[in-house]
Order: structure tokens, then sequence, then C-alpha cells
């Protein structure tokens, strides 16, 4: 199989990558990514010199590039966007860009080269805020999106399924919770935290800390994403979930645990603009069709995490600001 993942660069695309040619070693991986600033080459190193891999610096809006790349795909795997909160409400215009510009781009690449399969990794903020009474996302839960970045993503969602039903484009769709885990770029919630501590400084929580996500490791979200590829309905969407609620306190507080430092090392800062209570994914209906689950352990994956930064140091000093 011969396949595009664009963001490969980044968080969960390097680590996406890293899984699916340990897995499926005979497959040939084209990554397509414009090496912005949470894009890190170093994320691919491991792999950079196999010979069924290929690395092209670009831009998925760039439809000449990305007509010239998809000829010949079995499958594109679409990861790149802008997904930082804080920096969409700051300046959203990269944030329309990207994610849906450059989503259109890659849909009428797919569609004029024979319909070529297309996933779409998506986010469960475009969901909106749920109460902590409520029950969880799922796959029929309306779009509400209360930032730049989740209504960028929501409208990238429309996109791909409209391309489904008007272009007959086989594509499908996953709407995932908090990833954490390596390659993390460290302006996230816990490679920030691991981080600052590493560094001697305090951990900035926003308001009481009382926000609820959901928490799913790296790896078992690429897994989801794998079985999706392989099992999954044409034109269906799949939630994937790390069954592991957690207000931000507590992820904090685990964090200073597991480090070896106390509350002291707690800053209360500002609440962000337009701060989502709670994200929730019920996982139900990737688990009945997929038979998938989470097989990662939230604090054994903190810990291990915490450690990967610990001994990875030269990978994050040289992209934290």
């Amino acid at each position: 199989m011969k396949i595009l993942v664009t963001g490969g660069a980044g968080f969960i695309g390097s680590n996406f990558i890293h899984y699916w040619l340990n897995k499926y070693p005979g497959d040939e991986i084209i990554t397509l990514d414009l090496l912005t600033y949470a894009g890190n080459l170093d994320n691919l190193k491991d792999v950079a010199t196999k010979p069924n891999y290929k690395f092209v610096k670009g831009d998925i809006c760039d439809s000449n590039l990305v007509n010239d790349l998809v000829v010949g795909l079995d499958l594109i795997v679409h990861f790149a966007a802008e997904s930082h909160v804080d920096r969409s409400i700051l300046n959203s215009a990269d944030f329309i860009k990207t994610n849906i510009e450059g989503t259109r781009v890659l849909l009428d690449a797919a569609k004029n080269n024979g319909g070529i399969r297309f996933h779409h990794i998506s986010t469960d903020e475009v969901f909106g805020s749920l109460a902590l009474d409520a029950p969880k996302f799922t796959e029929d839960s309306g779009y509400d999106p209360h930032s730049p970045y989740s209504a960028s993503k929501a409208a990238a969602d429309h996109l791909v399924r409209a391309y489904f039903h008007t272009h007959k484009l086989p594509i499908t769709i996953s709407n995932c919770s908090n990833n954490y885990g390596p390659y993390q770029y460290p302006e996230k919630f816990i490679p920030l935290f691991i981080t600052n501590l590493i560094q001697g400084k305090k951990v900035p929580v926003y308001g009481q800390g009382v926000n609820v996500r959901d928490w799913i490791h790296v790896d078992d979200h690429n897994r989801g994403v794998d079985l999706i590829i392989k099992k999954g309905r044409i034109g269906e969407t799949y939630c994937l979930g790390g069954n592991s609620e957690k207000t931000n306190l507590e992820i904090t507080k685990e964090i200073l645990k597991l480090m070896g430092q106390g509350e002291e090392m707690i800053e209360y800062v500002t609440d962000r603009p337009g701060h989502d209570l709670r994200y929730a994914i019920d996982f139900a209906k990737a688990n009945k069709e997929l038979n998938f689950s989470p097989q990662r352990d939230f604090s054994a994956g903190l810990q291990e995490t915490i450690t990967w930064y610990k001994t990875n140091q030269w990978w994050w000093e040289k992209v934290k600001k």
C-alpha cells in the first residue's frame, strides 16, 4: 500500500508513521509537512533512511504539489492541522487556511485522481462543551465549536462528509479525545508541565483547574485509526476515546507527584476565553464495530511520557521557547 500522511512531522502524525511502518513494513509512506513551528524532522529521524519512506516539505494548500504527490496513492491519512486553541484565539487566519482550505485541496486531489481512500483526523472539540453530568460525546452529537480552532476543524469535517455525499469519495473520519505521549510539542498541557518542572519552573493552571478532559495515549489513538482504515465503514465517523476523564488539576497533581514536586509549584492563571468545561468520548461504536478499546493505563502512560521527556531533553530544549 502507498500512503500519503499529511502533517507527518507533527506529534500524532509522526507517532502514526512509526506505528504504521513497524506494523506494515512493506508499505510505502510519503510524508507531506510544511515544518511550521510544531513540525519537527527530529520526530522522524528513526525512519528517515528507510527505503520505503519519503519526506516532502510543502504546504497542503499547494494544489500543484498535492496533485503530483497523490498519483498512484492507495490512501491519504490527513493529520495536518493548526491545532493550538490559544494560538487560534490570538490569530485565526492560519487555522482557517490550513484546516479548511488545505483539507479542500486534499479532497479535490483525492477526487480527481480516481477517488483515493481518505481518512480525516478530527477532534472532540468540534462538539463543544459538556456539563459535568452530561452523557459523553458520540458520533451523533451535534456540532457546537467554541474556538476558532474547533470551528475550523468542524468545517473540515463537514467538507469531508460533503465529498462523500456529493462525489462518492471513500472517506472515514475519527474524532479523538486529548492525546498525550512522546514527541508532543511542549506548549501543550502535559509536556509543558513536565518540561517546566524539569527546568524548575512553576506550572500554569487555568482558573481553578476544574476543566475535564478525556485522555488517550497516542499509540491507542493510532491503533484506532488503523482499525478504521482497515475495517471501518466508508462514509462513517468513529469516536476514539481513552476512558480517562480527569480534571486539569488532577492531572497537574499527578504529574507533580510522579516528579517528586509539591503543590507550591502550581501557579493559577487567568482562565482561557471560552474555555470548554468538559470533553468526553463514548467509543462504543468503535468498540462494537472494530473491537477498539484503549489499552494504555493512564497513570502508566503518564509515567512513560515523563520518562521520555526526561531522557530526551535534547529534543524539547531545541523547540521550547
